[in-house]
């Protein structure tokens, strides 16, 4: 039953990423026809990240009271709603309005399944978790891709993977019976051991702050490339929204690769190191994509930073039972992605702006810029570990 709850988790984390990097894909072609100018992708952007910043704070609580398994269904539930809803949609508010579930559904799964992974199991399964919304997120852009280019138009793209999450969503409600079985001691699903912490109370742990200012800049870095690689490649270097929309999931491909071959490294490498090989590979990526070189280059920039983002997300979740304390874990996580949802929250949107008013050629520096300030709070956040663990 173990292993069958664990295949049931591999099959959520698909369904979390399937959503992720539609928008960045069909903007291209959604905003004209819609009348909107190109940075209101940023504002569905921003709704979706406030939401998911509701829910993750919530998710302590939440998950005490329903378990990690109704979590993952009713929100699972609420995004293929979402999608569904987007598909429908002929304005602008209506994209804003159905942007609402999709966020709130997001936060509360990811908190719960995270935490419950990094308690639960290796650092490798964690990486390979993450490599599985990896999968959901190349595919994504890639069924948004075949529909753009099959002339079906960007609806049917949402429709397709709105199907599909609730195919996901059904499979989920069935599993139920295996998280009530999970073994934990005494049966049924594990209690927490310690009474839920405020944020105040998780603000005050040492090397908390450092922890939220990492997890605000990886997010911020995933999701301003998820949104604005394919509008860089159609405004700056004048491909087709029809090509933009299948090469920005190179981005995506390069996670979901690199996921699957972090497991392996991280049986000779801590989460610290694996951090750290994650950093300088995007910063080369980063280096890559402005490169006037022209060719492939560029592409080779977006999947070059895809490898580098590969372990950080995960080897960071993982490593926060032993930072801050098992019993701690599950606040500080879901305080941590909230954190990471402002990133996705604002950070885009002000590229968006950037973009708008001044130039979509600044999108490598913007991005650059975050990935130094995250490298600095990491080193800020491995020393306040260090620290702590010699107590």
């Amino acid at each position: 039953m173990v292993h069958l709850l664990l295949a049931v988790i591999y099959l959520s984390f698909i369904s979390l990423g399937l959503p992720d990097a539609l928008l960045g894909a069909a903007w291209p072609a959604i905003y004209g026809p819609f009348g909107v100018p190109v940075s209101c992708a940023g504002i569905l952007s921003m709704i979706i990240a406030l939401g998911t910043v509701v829910s993750s704070l919530l998710s302590d609580r939440l998950t005490r009271r329903f378990g990690p398994g109704r979590v993952t269904a009713v929100s699972t539930a609420a995004t293929a709603a979402a999608m569904l809803g987007f598909s429908v949609s002929n304005s602008f508010r209506a994209l804003c309005l159905w942007a609402v579930p999709y966020g709130l559904g997001a936060g509360s799964v990811d908190a719960s399944l995270n935490n419950y992974v990094a308690l639960h199991y290796a650092s490798r399964h964690t990486i390979w978790l993450h490599c599985m919304w990896g999968v959901g997120a190349s595919i994504g852009p890639s069924i948004m891709g075949m529909a753009l280019t099959g002339g079906y138009g960007w609806h049917i793209g949402y429709r397709a993977v709105g199907l599909l999450q609730a195919v996901l969503t059904a499979a989920l409600f069935l599993s139920l019976p295996l998280w009530r079985r999970q073994s934990a001691p005494g049966g049924g699903e594990e209690a927490p051991a310690a009474p839920a912490l405020s944020l105040g109370k998780v603000l005050r742990l040492p090397g908390a702050p450092a922890a939220m200012t990492v997890f605000f800049c990886y997010c911020a870095v995933e999701q301003t490339i998820g949104l604005w690689a394919s509008s860089y490649l159609v405004l700056h270097l004048g491909l087709s929204s029809e090509a933009a929309a299948g090469f920005a999931g190179l981005f995506f491909l390069g996670v979901t690769a690199g996921r699957g071959a972090s497991g392996f490294l991280t049986l000779r490498l801590s989460d610290v190191q694996m951090v750290r090989l994650g950093l300088s590979l995007l910063a080369a990526g980063l280096a890559v994509l402005p490169l006037p070189l022209g060719g492939p280059f560029p592409l080779a920039g977006l999947l070059l930073a895809g490898l580098g983002c590969a372990p950080i997300y995960p080897c960071l979740i993982h490593a926060t039972p032993s930072h801050f304390g098992p019993e701690r874990s599950q606040a500080v996580i879901g305080v941590q992605m909230a954190s990471a949802y402002v990133g996705t929250c604002l950070m885009p949107f002000l590229f968006g702006l950037a973009a708008n008013h001044l130039s979509v050629a600044l999108f490598p520096v913007y991005l650059a810029a975050l990935l130094l300030v995250m490298a600095l709070a990491h080193r800020r956040l491995v020393r306040f570990a260090g620290e702590n663990a010699g107590k």
